[in-house]
């Protein structure tokens, strides 16, 4: 009994002692948790930084989009039209030629040697129609002798005729002007009627063309400007315009075929390339207009912050301060996205960083390193 009444006497000394230290500590640390509380509470966040622009009207042209296939104006794959070995190749591939242009030449001294005789045996019955005309004259000879040699001479004249055409089909030459594709003979080959030599296509101007749906044909002319992209030019535009109209509609598609023509001097437009094709319309639409950036787009709908002024809180000065505003949207032109309803002229939306701001915080406008939104965007990195 007296050593449990020695132990619980320790205990409480203990617990006394204990006590003495920690109640310093405690009052120390409450006081130290109460300074930090009342300093956040007079403390004032930075406001935040953002870029901004306001909403303007601007004037739009109106297009017709349609996809397209990039076309040559004459393209022919050319072949030899007569059998024969190659003896001379006479262009080199990815070549420009001009109408005329030998390209290559099959062997034809079996027909020159045929051509030579030939010419000759033309003379002599020449010769022999002169003589025969002269003795005519005198009565010497029939008129059935005089018509002989009249045919004989215009047998000999069309047989050279015929020789000269197989050495002229045996000379194969550019058709028109262009540029030529990859060669797919060799020297010494055989080539029968009909092998192919190479390509060529006529590539400046060329053509586009696209469809366009049958509601749409009313809006169409001849002479109407078109605007070209293609992906292996990007942040190039090729301008053009239609040149023809099909005169029907295609049954399965109910779409109407057009063709338009456009300048490409530096080559850049191949056929068979795809394109995006804007049809420019006469017509022009006023719209409000915004940065596309300035978007926050959400399932619930879409949404920019409004920057306006506010006075702050604490302070009572005044700030400015985001209010979130939910627009419809209409098209989209470049940068710029048209605003149906939900803004006003004049007011000056948050354009990026949307997605990290909420209303109303406090933020400070600086533009200077906000890249410049255009209508026909051309970026210097494409």
């Amino acid at each position: 009994m007296n050593s449990l009444i020695s132990s619980l006497r320790y205990l409480g000394i203990f617990v006394l002692i204990v006590v003495a230290f920690a109640g310093p500590l405690a009052v120390v640390r409450g006081l130290q948790i109460k300074a930090m509380i009342d300093a956040a509470q007079h403390t004032t966040m930075p406001p935040t930084v953002v870029t901004a622009s306001p909403a303007a009207n601007q004037t739009w042209e109106n297009s017709l989009q349609a996809t397209g296939s990039v076309t040559a104006v004459q393209g022919v794959t050319v072949a030899a039209e007569m059998g024969g070995k190659v003896a001379k190749i006479e262009f080199q591939p990815g070549s420009t030629v001009k109408a005329g242009d030998l390209l290559v030449q099959l062997d034809t001294s079996v027909e020159e040697a045929q051509f030579q005789a030939a010419t000759a045996a033309a003379e002599l019955a020449k010769a022999n129609l002169g003589r025969a005309r002269e003795l005519r004259q005198s009565n010497t000879n029939s008129a059935s002798e005089l018509d002989a040699a009249d045919a004989q001479a215009k047998q000999a004249l069309a047989q050279v005729a015929n020789i000269k055409a197989v050495i002229a089909k045996k000379t194969i030459r550019a058709p028109f002007a262009g540029q030529l594709g990859l060669r797919l003979v060799n020297l010494g080959q055989i080539l029968h009627d009909g092998d192919p030599i190479t390509t060529l296509q006529t590539v400046d101007p060329i053509y586009v063309n696209f469809s366009v749906p049958q509601q749409e044909l009313s809006k169409l002319a001849r002479d109407q400007a078109v605007r070209l992209k293609v992906d292996a030019a990007p942040g190039a535009t090729f301008d053009g315009t239609i040149n023809a109209i099909s005169p029907e509609v295609d049954p399965t598609t109910r779409n109407v075929r057009v063709q338009a023509t456009l300048a490409n001097p530096e080559g850049k437009l191949r056929a068979g390339m795809f394109a995006s094709v804007d049809v420019v319309l006469p017509t022009k639409e006023d719209v409000l207009a915004i940065p596309a950036t300035a978007i926050l787009y959400a399932p619930y709908g879409d949404t920019v912050f409004v920057v306006e002024d506010g006075k702050d809180e604490k302070t009572g000065a005044t700030v400015k301060k985001l209010r979130q505003q939910v627009v419809r949207l209409g098209a989209t032109r470049g940068d710029f996205v048209a605003v149906v309803e939900g803004l006003k002229e004049g007011e000056t939306v948050v354009t990026s960083g949307a997605f990290k701001l909420r209303a109303g915080m406090p933020v400070v406008i600086d533009n200077t390193l906000a890249p410049k939104a255009e209508l026909n965007p051309k970026p210097k990195n494409a």
